[in-house]
């Protein structure tokens, strides 16, 4: 656990928001915290003494003031800034004079936070108080997989009540998040004895659509791995993909490719192009599988796109629903994995159930395609090429038959020392 006095370190352009940055040192303080606050402004004069000038910011980025300055541009400027912004945030949290970061601004401040944030390491409290938080123009690949942000409404020019509001639930969230935080590997209760294991990564849907998780969780944690589970609807793959990148995991189990297939074919549902790469370029061993690649998403409460009229559609809720890939969309995934596969560093197998790949494509459920399965099937076999090896079953990715061949290639891989064993429980 942190201090009882967490300090926190805000960030924000002083010159320009000094009235809202001095009100948001205020609420931190009150509540038994301390700050230190870092100036990322380049031009103005603040009219206070920020405990980290902007003179030292550039200076952590490798280059003087005035450097910054002369680039001439504020966009070049500010992602200078950003540099030097997110080295010293990493230092000082390393060396732990600072137990969490709060960023504000609008669009240049956000700009610039969101690399402090990626930089940061899973664990640090990070909290983002922007004008554009939720909003579209943010890139999912560039939110950090544990960030906070808030909206900060009527946040633009000055103190206001609904500013203060914003300003102040964020200050509460932030020196909450740094008295709570836990190390992430000791993954137990306060005032309960660390427990150490390796962690080993599932990607998933829910279980009404893929199902394993409920053999391979406690199977996997009955050999001795922490387990972590991420839902494949767009920034859970990213953030699995994130911290497969920090190599925080023995072993990923990629079984559900759903957000590839949907950056592949236009769908907002994404992870982004870099979606199974990331275990590859580490050289983390892989167990991948085409859990639910063969739906594209779409958010429900709008319109189907014109080429998805007519198609078989499943609406899982209000706000999502899937529409079944033709035969020839399947092959392009089918090709794209065989593809992303053929650069993994490290070991890799794609197990392929024959019988199905997620629950709505049993016979008589609405994307039953047995074509269109077969289909992309023989365009992985065309494709998919050693070193990587391909295990077929004729389960269905939600049959006991899928998880033990899954778990097969896991143990082998544990007795021939590509995966680190775990903390064997008899």
């Amino acid at each position: 656990m942190t201090s009882a006095a967490p300090h926190i370190l805000v960030l924000g352009t002083c010159d320009t928001k000094a009235e809202e940055l001095l009100f948001i040192r205020r609420c931190i303080e009150a509540q038994g915290a301390r700050v230190s606050m870092m100036d990322v402004g380049v031009l103005g004069t603040p009219p206070f003494a920020p405990e980290l000038p902007n003179h030292e910011v550039a200076a952590a980025g490798g280059r003087a003031l005035q450097q910054v300055a002369a680039l001439g541009d504020e966009n070049a400027a500010m992602a200078a800034m950003a540099e030097g912004a997110a080295a010293l945030a990493v230092r000082l949290y390393g060396e732990g004079a600072v137990h969490g970061v709060l960023a504000l601004g609008g669009t240049m401040g956000t700009d610039l936070a969101l690399d402090v944030a990626a930089a940061l390491p899973i664990g640090c409290p990070k909290l983002l108080l922007s004008t554009v938080a939720f909003s579209h123009l943010i890139p999912p690949e560039r939110i950090a997989p544990d960030l906070t942000m808030v909206l900060w409404a009527g946040g633009l020019h000055g103190l206001n009540p609904i500013c203060r509001a914003s300003l102040a639930q964020a200050a509460g969230a932030i020196v909450g998040a740094c008295r709570g935080v836990q190390e992430t590997a000791a993954g137990g209760v306060p005032g309960e004895a660390p427990r150490v294991a390796p962690m080993v990564a599932i990607s998933s849907l829910g279980s009404s659509c893929l199902a394993y998780m409920g053999r391979l969780k406690p199977a996997l944690e009955a050999r001795g791995y922490d387990v972590a589970v991420f839902h494949c609807t767009g920034m859970g793959g990213h953030a699995m993909e994130a911290l497969a990148r920090q190599r925080r995991f023995v072993a990923v189990l990629d079984l559900c490719l759903q957000e590839l297939g949907n950056e592949a074919h236009g769908s907002v549902v994404t992870s982004g192009p870099d979606r199974l790469e990331g275990a590859g370029a580490m050289g983390i061993p892989q167990i991948v599988a085409p859990g639910g690649l063969d739906m594209i998403d779409q958010q429900s409460w709008k319109p189907r796109r014109p080429a998805h009229e007519g198609r078989p559609y499943h609406a899982h809720n209000r706000l999502i629903g899937s529409v079944l890939m033709s035969a020839d969309e399947r092959c392009t995934a089918a090709r794209l994995v065989a593809s992303k596969l053929a650069k993994a560093r490290g070991p890799t197998a794609f197990v392929l159930p024959r019988g199905g790949i997620e629950a709505w494509d049993r016979p008589g459920e609405p994307l039953h395609d047995a074509q269109g399965l077969a289909a992309f099937g023989a365009e992985l076999r065309a494709h998919l090429a050693p070193p990587v090896c391909l295990v077929e079953t004729d389960a269905h990715i939600n049959d006991a038959g899928f998880t033990d061949a899954v778990l097969e290639i896991f143990d082998d891989w544990v007795a021939r020392g590509h995966i680190v064993p775990g903390l064997r429980v008899s």
